[in-house]
């Protein structure tokens, strides 16, 4: 294991060791507070029958007002296994101990440069024509190069993705969408950076796989689409192996970069949900093309 990925995964251990210490805490502040808020209520129950019995004396409710409390006040036999470390000390001093636990720290997994501005979205491309097919995209990110070796059984898309990367289209753009359960893929190619923007015309589908269990494996570069014969610009990097409807072009393979795409989704998303922003942003800085 290199140094770098071996200070990354000490770096992740450190965090879910925090992440651990942390929900702890919040357990113990919880049990804390329902051991005061029972007590509290024992303690008026107790006022309480005293109160009843001693201003209804010979009244039939009294007798009813007073049964109704000592399932309240035994609750608290519940909890005689609650620390008694975290009880008030008996000077009186109300403080809480002072917290020796480390200071939470986010994950630090990748190498990644901050977070650039992206560009504005611009949907005044025209269909690329005839122009040479590139064999391979190097997409330079903020988390470092991620290669595509381009498949030929794809033509248009392929000729496209040239077109669009020497246009420098892909140029300042965030990849905008982590998907974690189910499918698992990281979405990329949309200067709108929200699942809207496109180049402003559409291509046919191409190079569909045959429907089957993970037709889309860890290294699959496919297109995104809005149904059938929608592609434009989007594309998704398959960082696990996935099952999807064959409907989506596929593009090419990972050859470089394929660890970025999934120490990326080792962080997960912004929200913490299963198909939302990446935690981590990854911003292609530049797209460079390389013909055979």
């Amino acid at each position: 294991m290199s140094g770098s990925k071996r200070q990354r995964q000490l770096a992740r251990e450190k965090y879910e060791r925090q992440q651990s210490r942390r929900v702890e805490q919040a357990d113990r502040r919880r049990r804390n507070q329902r051991i005061t808020a029972i007590v509290v209520v024992a303690v008026l129950a107790i006022s309480g029958i005293g109160f009843v019995i001693v201003s209804n004396q010979g009244s039939p409710d009294a007798t009813t007002a007073t049964e109704a409390l000592p399932s309240e006040s035994a609750s608290t036999e519940v909890l005689p296994s609650e620390p008694a470390a975290n009880a008030t000390p008996a000077s009186g001093d109300d403080e809480p101990a002072a917290d020796t636990s480390e200071p939470i720290e986010e994950p630090s997994v990748l190498d990644c440069g901050p977070a650039l501005p992206t560009r504005p979205n611009d949907t005044s491309f025209d269909a690329p024509g005839d122009v040479e097919a590139a064999a391979s995209i190097t997409f330079t990110t903020t988390c470092g190069d991620i290669v595509v070796a381009l498949d030929e059984r794809a033509p248009e898309t392929v000729r496209s993705a040239t077109f669009l990367a020497e246009q420098g289209f892909y140029d300042a753009t965030a990849c905008h969408r982590l998907t974690t359960e189910g499918i698992f893929v990281l979405q990329c190619g949309d200067p709108a950076g929200d699942g809207t923007g496109g180049p402003g015309y559409e291509l046919p589908d191409e190079n569909l796989p045959a429907q089957a269990e993970a037709n889309y494996p860890a290294g699959t570069v496919a297109m995104a689409n809005a149904g059938p014969g929608t592609s434009g610009s989007q594309f998704f990097l398959v960082y696990e192996d996935t099952t999807l409807p064959p409907a989506y072009t596929i593009l090419g393979t990972i050859t470089q970069g394929l660890d970025i795409v999934q120490e990326i989704a080792s962080v997960g998303t912004e929200d913490g949900t299963a198909d939302a922003r990446p935690r981590q942003p990854m911003i292609i800085e530049m797209a460079t093309v390389q013909r055979s």
